[in-house]
């Protein structure tokens, strides 16, 4: 397996449609980033849950996922399942994302998801960061969307449950829903893990990658 990385991190952007979307997809990974590199620059932009209860816990779930970070975040208050129809607020705000900052990385939803606001905002982000690497999370759903992803992050043990304490903790409003529980996040951390040689992975979907291997 070969394992190329992505050279000094100093800026990441990460977004998702609503909020515990970036912390499902992507968590462990910010977890791991940030650990690791004190201080880093975290612009997160959520599209819905904005002036609600799911902003308070958006707010305080990322803050606990990027710990010393220097974390920006943004939450919109467009309604959920309706991003089709305010396609023109939710561009403006990434564009407004993509002015304000050059990241390393960008973390953004995948462009085949079946939901239609994870898929809009995917499509957005193809247009608006163009020159940069895009890992597309994955979010485990009733629609059974999960495909075969392309790049994988390796979890410890230790993130990985610490990943699902901060879920568990930080989004009491979600806690009701089937597949909201220990066993989908960490089973789907196993599967992934066990893919790419280790305890438990966090996998994302590549559309392009364009390698410097000469220097």
């Amino acid at each position: 397996m070969i394992r190329l990385g992505a050279g000094p991190l100093d800026r990441i952007v990460a977004v998702g449609a609503h909020c515990d979307d970036i912390a499902i997809g992507a968590g462990g990974t910010l977890l791991a980033m940030c650990l690791a590199r004190p201080g880093i620059r975290v612009d997160a932009l959520v599209l819905s849950g904005g002036g609600s209860e799911r902003e308070e816990e958006e707010r305080a779930a990322l803050a606990a996922f990027c710990p010393g970070a220097e974390l920006r975040l943004t939450v919109l208050k467009l309604p959920d399942g309706r991003l089709p129809v305010h396609w023109d607020e939710a561009k403006a705000a990434v564009e407004e994302l993509r002015e304000r900052t050059e990241p390393d990385l960008v973390l953004a939803p995948r462009t085949d998801d079946a939901h239609q606001d994870h898929r809009g905002l995917a499509k957005l982000m193809t247009t608006a960061f163009r020159d940069h690497l895009v890992l597309r999370y994955e979010i485990v759903k009733w629609d059974g969307d999960l495909g075969r992803p392309s790049a994988y992050q390796p979890l410890s043990p230790e993130i990985a449950e610490q990943k699902v304490r901060l879920l568990q903790e930080h989004y009491p409003s979600q806690r009701h829903r089937l597949w909201y529980d220990r066993e989908a996040f960490l089973g789907l951390a196993r599967i992934r893990g066990i893919e790419c040689h280790a305890r438990y992975a966090e996998a994302f979907t590549v559309t392009k990658l364009t390698l410097n291997l000469g220097d």
